[in-house]
C-alpha cells in the first residue's frame, strides 16, 4: 500500500487560538485509521482542516494533491467524505431524499438508483424508513443514515467523527461491523476519530493518538491496544 494521505507539520488555527501543532501522520490507500485522544485533544479539527474547514498551514495531501487552499466544495470533489459528530442529517427530508443529496455531486441517475438499493443493503432498516423524516429517526438510524449519505458520494477517503457518540452498545457494534465490511468489499480508505477506543482498535489497522494538539503515540492498531503504558496514559481504559 501507499501513502495516500499525507498531513506533515500541519498546524489549525480557530482565529488567533492554535488547536494543531505540527501534526504529522500518513494513511495507506484502502487502510483504516483511528485517531484517538481525550475531548478537545485535536480529533475533530485534525479532519476539518483535511476538509478545508478551518485555516491551516503545513502540508495536507490526498493521492499526490494539495488540499490546503481549496475550498471543502473542491475537497468533497476529489472524493472526501465527511461524517460529522452529531450526524448532521436533513431532519426534514426524508431517508430517501437524503440518500439523494449525497449524490448531489453526480450525474449518474441509473448508478445512483443502484447505489441507494446498496444502502438499503447494508443498512436494512433505512429500507424500512426510506420515506420516513430523518428527524424522527432514533440516534442509531440517524447514523446511518448519515453514513449511507457520505457514501453515495462513492467516496475515495470517509472521515468518520465519533460514530459511536451517544448509541446503545448494540448499535454501535452492528455500525462497525459495516464499517468493515464497506472497507473489505469497496476497499475505501477510511479515517475514524472515535472516543470509544477499544472498539476503534478493532476496526483499524493503524492508530495515532493525539494529545493537545500533537501526536504523542503511533503504530499499529493491534500493537497500540496491547500495549498497557498507552492504554492508561492516554485511552482511559
Amino acid at each position: 500500500m501507499t501513502d495516500y494521505l499525507t498531513l506533515k507539520d500541519l498546524r489549525s488555527y480557530y482565529g488567533q487560538i492554535q488547536a494543531l501543532h505540527g501534526i504529522t501522520f500518513e494513511l495507506s490507500e484502502g487502510s483504516v485509521t483511528t485517531l484517538l485522544g481525550a475531548n478537545g485533544a485535536g480529533k475533530t479539527t485534525t479532519l476539518r482542516a483535511i476538509c478545508g474547514m478551518v485555516r491551516s498551514t503545513g502540508t495536507i495531501q490526498f493521492d499526490g494533491r494539495p488540499l490546503i487552499g481549496l475550498s471543502t466544495e473542491s475537497i468533497v470533489k476529489l472524493g472526501i467524505a465527511h461524517v460529522p459528530q452529531g450526524r448532521g442529517t436533513f431532519t426534514r427530508m426524508n431517508v430517501e431524499e437524503n440518500l439523494q443529496l449525497g449524490a448531489i455531486t453526480r450525474s449518474d441517475r441509473a448508478a445512483i438508483a443502484d447505489d441507494i438499493e446498496r444502502m438499503f443493503t447494508l443498512f436494512p432498516v433505512l429500507k424500512e424508513r426510506r420515506v420516513q423524516q430523518a428527524g424522527l429517526l432514533s440516534g442509531g438510524e440517524q447514523q446511518m443514515l448519515a453514513v449511507a449519505r457520505a457514501l453515495m458520494l462513492r467516496p475515495r477517503l470517509l472521515l468518520l467523527d465519533e460514530p459511536s457518540f451517544g448509541l446503545a452498545p448494540l448499535v454501535v457494534r452492528e455500525l462497525f461491523k459495516t464499517l468493515t465490511q464497506i472497507n473489505r468489499e469497496e476497499k475505501t480508505t477510511i479515517l475514524v476519530v472515535e472516543q470509544n477506543a477499544q472498539l476503534a482498535l478493532e476496526l483499524a489497522d493503524t492508530a495515532y493518538v493525539i494529545e493537545t494538539g500533537q501526536i504523542v503515540q503511533s503504530g499499529p492498531a493491534a500493537e497500540i491496544a496491547n500495549n498497557e503504558d498507552i492504554r492508561k496514559s492516554y485511552l482511559g481504559y
